[in-house]
C-alpha cells in the first residue's frame, strides 16, 4: 500500500522554532514544498489559506474547488487535498494544532466556527476584493508576527487568528446555504458522533451503536442529525466508509475486494452496491476513471 502521506508542523518550518504553529506567504510557501504540493497528501493539523491571485482547482476528499481571487480554503486534520494550479497564485497560508488556539481561549472550541464544526459544511468561502484586501492586511500581519522574535509572540498571533476567524466567520455565514442557528448542544454533539464514526467506522455501521456510545437515543441522535445537516446518521457513516474507500481505491495498491474488507465488507459485491448507490458508478469505474 502507498499510503497518503501525513504532514506535521515540523516538516515546514526549521528557521522558526515553533512546532504547533507555521505560516507563509504562499508564493514562497508553495516554492519550498513544490515536491508534494500537488500530490495528494494529508494534515494533522488546521490549515487555513487566502488567495489574493491565482486560479486553479483544489481537490479537497474527492470534491473540486475552483480558485480565484478572494478564494479562502479551511481544512481539518486529516483531509485529504491537493492543488493544482494555472498561474502563480499569490496570497497567505497558515496551519496550526487544534491545542494551539484553545490554550489561549480555553472558553473556546475551534468547532464554533462553521467551516470547522463538521466535515459536511463546505470548505471554502468567496470574499469580494474589498474583504480580500481587509483579511489580507490581517493575514500579513499573522506572518509578520510570525518571523518576528518578539516578546508574548504566540499570544499575539492566536490574538490575530481569532480575529481572522470570526470575520471569515462572519463571512462565511451570510453566503452559506444554511442559515438556521443551530445550539451549541447539537453541535457537540454532532462533533462527538464524528469524532466516533472515525474511530469506528470500519467495524460498525448501525446507528444504534453510535447512539449507545454518545448515551442518547437513536431517534434523538438522527434528530440532530437532520437539523445540523439534513442527513440521517446512517447517511453519515456510509458516507464516511464511501471517502475512505475513495482514499484507498485510488491511493493504494490494494485490490478492491481487500478495501471491502478493510471497510468492513465481507461480500464484495454488497459493498459495490453500497458504493453506487452513494457515488452512481462501481467501485471499478472509479477507479477507472482515476487512473
Amino acid at each position: 500500500m502507498k499510503g497518503i502521506p501525513i504532514l506535521n508542523i515540523q516538516q515546514f518550518e526549521q528557521d522558526v522554532p515553533m512546532s504547533d504553529f507555521y505560516s507563509n506567504d504562499l508564493k514562497s510557501h508553495l516554492e519550498k514544498n513544490k515536491d508534494f504540493f500537488d500530490k495528494p497528501h494529508r494534515h494533522d493539523f488546521f490549515l487555513c489559506v487566502l488567495f489574493s491571485k491565482g486560479s486553479g482547482t483544489h481537490e479537497i476528499d474527492f470534491n473540486t474547488y475552483q480558485i480565484k481571487p478572494g478564494s479562502v480554503y479551511f481544512l481539518r486534520p486529516g483531509q485529504t487535498h491537493y492543488w493544482k494550479f494555472d498561474n502563480q497564485p499569490e496570497g497567505y497560508i497558515f496551519f496550526h494544532t487544534q491545542n494551539f488556539y484553545e490554550l489561549h481561549f480555553s472558553k473556546s472550541k475551534l468547532e464554533q466556527f462553521p467551516y470547522y464544526y463538521s466535515y459536511k459544511n463546505t470548505p471554502t468561502l468567496h470574499l469580494d476584493l474589498n474583504e480580500t484586501k481587509r483579511l489580507e492586511s490581517i493575514f500579513r500581519n499573522i506572518n509578520d508576527e510570525y518571523h518576528k522574535r518578539l516578546p508574548y509572540k504566540k499570544q499575539k498571533i492566536a490574538c490575530l487568528i481569532n480575529t481572522a476567524y470570526i470575520d471569515l466567520a462572519r463571512h462565511y455565514n451570510v453566503f452559506e446555504s444554511t442559515k438556521s442557528i443551530i445550539s451549541v448542544t447539537y453541535i457537540d454533539t454532532l462533533r462527538s458522533l464524528e469524532r466516533t464514526i472515525d474511530i469506528h467506522y470500519k467495524t460498525e455501521k448501525s446507528a444504534k451503536f453510535y447512539a449507545d456510545k454518545l448515551n442518547i437515543t437513536p431517534k434523538h441522535l438522527n434528530r440532530i442529525v437532520k437539523a445540523t445537516l439534513g442527513k440521517t446518521t446512517t447517511d453519515l457513516i456510509t458516507e464516511r466508509v464511501i471517502l475512505e474507500s475513495k482514499r484507498l481505491i485510488v491511493h493504494s495498491n490494494n485490490t478492491l475486494s481487500a478495501i471491502s474488507e478493510i471497510l468492513g465488507y465481507q461480500d464484495y459485491a454488497y459493498f459495490s452496491k453500497v458504493f453506487k448507490q452513494k457515488t452512481e458508478v462501481t467501485p471499478l469505474e472509479f477507479k477507472k476513471s482515476y487512473q
